[in-house]
């Protein structure tokens, strides 16, 4: 049987290989929709694990609840994403300055 550390042990790299993403990527808009979601999905897992080992039910459906919010966060997301390609020709971080003041 699987310990529960292990699955901890998990969600942690998970979490930290999509921390590491997006301190090393700032300039892909879609590395960075991406690395969020893994951070999502990291901790989505911690809370399926708890669930388990606790044996309640809650933790699975506060997860369903986050995948709706990261559903709709990543259809937004996408679709600013091909707004900004269409009006400025690129996805590049540095490049998207139209908010500046």
């Amino acid at each position: 049987m699987i310990a529960l550390s292990d699955y901890l042990m998990l969600g942690e790299l998970l979490f930290a290989i999509a921390l590491a993403g997006i301190f090393l990527n700032r300039k892909n808009l879609i590395l960075l929709l991406m690395c969020i979601e893994l951070m999502l999905l990291a901790v989505n897992m911690n809370f399926v694990a708890f669930s388990h080992f606790l044996g309640d039910g809650a933790g699975q459906i506060f997860v369903f609840f986050i995948l709706t919010v990261a559903a709709a966060e990543a259809a937004i997301g996408l679709a600013i994403l091909v707004v900004l390609f269409r009006n400025r020709g690129t996805i590049n971080v540095e490049d998207l300055d139209m908010l500046k003041g």
